[in-house]
């Protein structure tokens, strides 16, 4: 009993430091953005508070963690993380980690495989259950992400976002979001953005806390999932430069 409260302490202190050290750098940081925070919660707490809980999550998760890690290389081979630029707060530029979940399968010529060939039943597995998602614990301990907030998309898309969407990155991107839990894969891409801007709009603890606890009933669920052509909403710059050709067509047909 002892033991387990020594061990409960500890976490506490990592956690507990880490929540400081967000709070301090988050306060020598200046952003240019013109993002007005809603409340104290945001302006104050939201940071610190985000590495206090994704710190103590890592430490709690790693025996998943190291599992999960060690049956990517079974199954998928090296590297056991896949990393991607994303944009995030004011569109700055960050690595995203989530566990690997595709095989690096090509074809004749050399070329890797569509996304839906290389997926595995194992990597649809760890998608379906968002384990894949569990190393951006990482990022958010580093102050790349939140725990809540629109989620971090692809660089491509961001030619494509109007003025109102492009304000998804006056914040920090989530893992996840208010999206997330109203539909997530099964709505358009307009749809996500408008509760996208809605969230960025308004950043209270509650609505935090509702999210999450959402998050976690969906997760456990396993609805509004959706893997690789099971999307609904498809790519954001494919359907965009489909629908600005539909609407050149129609002005030409005029």
């Amino acid at each position: 009993m002892r033991k387990m409260k020594r061990i409960i302490k500890a976490i506490a202190g990592v956690s507990a430091a880490a929540g400081v050290l967000a709070f301090v750098k988050e306060r020598a940081e200046n952003f240019q953005n013109g993002h007005q925070p809603y409340g104290p919660y945001e302006k104050y707490i939201k940071r610190p508070l985000d590495a206090f809980l994704s710190a103590g999550a890592l430490i709690v998760l790693s025996p998943v963690l190291i599992v999960t890690a060690a049956l990517v290389r079974i199954k998928l081979g090296s590297p056991v993380l896949f990393s991607q630029e994303r944009p995030g707060r004011d569109e700055k530029l960050f690595k995203l980690y989530k566990f690997r979940s595709m095989t690096d399968a090509r074809d004749g010529f050399g070329n890797l495989l569509p996304d839906d060939d290389r997926l595995t039943p194992f990597g649809r597995a760890l998608r379906s259950t968002s384990i894949d998602e569990l190393p951006e614990l990482l990022n958010i301990v580093k102050g790349d992400m939140s725990a809540v907030g629109p989620r971090p998309l692809l660089t491509e898309y961001l030619p494509y976002y109007t003025e109102a969407e492009r304000h998804r990155h006056d914040v920090r991107p989530g893992l996840s979001g208010l999206a997330q839990v109203h539909g997530r894969n099964t709505i358009t891409w307009e749809e996500k953005f408008a509760k996208d801007t809605e969230y960025v709009g308004r950043i209270t603890f509650i609505g935090d806390m509702k999210i999450i606890f959402q998050t976690l009933i969906k997760t456990v669920k396993r609805s509004d999932i959706r893997v690789g052509r099971e999307h609904v909403a498809g790519r954001l710059d494919k359907v965009r430069s489909l629908q600005e050709g539909e609407q050149g067509n129609e002005r030409f047909v005029k």
